[in-house]
């Protein structure tokens, strides 16, 4: 935001709008690519971009930090809105998914060391979307865990087509079809069975693409 500002700090901060954005979209079709085609796409000099962003990894942790705050505001408004239960959470995923927060996820988990800031702002999310999955447990079909959100919304952002119109609107028929999976609708209230292949994702499983190393392999040991 530019507004109320003026001089140098208008524009170091149109500057700093115009690396975000075209960071995004470089890393989005290539997370290898280097900082110098962010430069030349956001029509900055290399100078200018070291001066806000010293290196490859400053520019990643703030598009993900960015998108963590997103994620965090959009539950923390369906929390506070007027809709309860279901309707809080239909609206928060809505939201999260017509924001594109999870399309860098897939991208850029792992690149990069979070900072503390980071990781608590990640605790907090977890809390929040923990409160809105309990909110919605009624309507909710056995199994469904609070892990299996960060999974539903990685599989709506994946989708992707040239036209933005188009790709937002096949984000939106998708995310309605896996919550018609994800509700209780047509169960019997009183059944206790998960009615889902497997457990949902443990903790760990939700979280292990954002550790640095070597990703870990079905049956090995520690």
């Amino acid at each position: 935001m530019t507004q109320g500002l003026s001089g140098r700090r208008a524009q170091a901060a149109r500057n700093d709008e115009a690396i975000l954005e075209a960071a995004r979209e470089v890393f989005l079709a290539d997370p290898k690519a280097p900082v110098a085609a962010v430069a030349e796409r956001a029509g900055v000099g290399m100078s200018a971009l070291y001066r806000r962003f010293p290196g490859k990894e400053d520019m990643l942790r703030r598009l993900c930090h960015d998108g963590l705050l997103r994620y965090n505001a959009e539950a923390e408004a369906a929390l506070a809105g007027g809709e309860h239960g279901w309707g809080a959470l239909e609206s928060f995923l809505g939201n999260v998914v017509d924001a594109d927060v999870h399309s860098l996820t897939v991208h850029l988990a792992g690149t990069f060391t979070p900072t503390p800031e980071m990781m608590q702002e990640a605790r907090r999310s977890g809390e929040l979307a923990t409160r809105l999955v309990e909110g919605a447990q009624d309507e909710l079909r056995p199994g469904v865990g609070v892990n299996d959100l960060g999974f539903v919304l990685e599989a709506c952002a994946a989708i992707r087509v040239p036209d933005s119109g188009r790709t937002k609107e096949l984000r939106r028929r998708y995310l309605a079809v896996i919550l018609a999976g994800l509700r209780r609708t047509g169960l019997r209230r009183t059944d206790a069975s998960p009615d889902l292949p497997g457990p949902p994702p443990s903790a760990d499983e939700a979280n292990w693409r954002w550790r640095r190393g070597p990703v870990p392999r079905s049956g090995d040991n520690g």
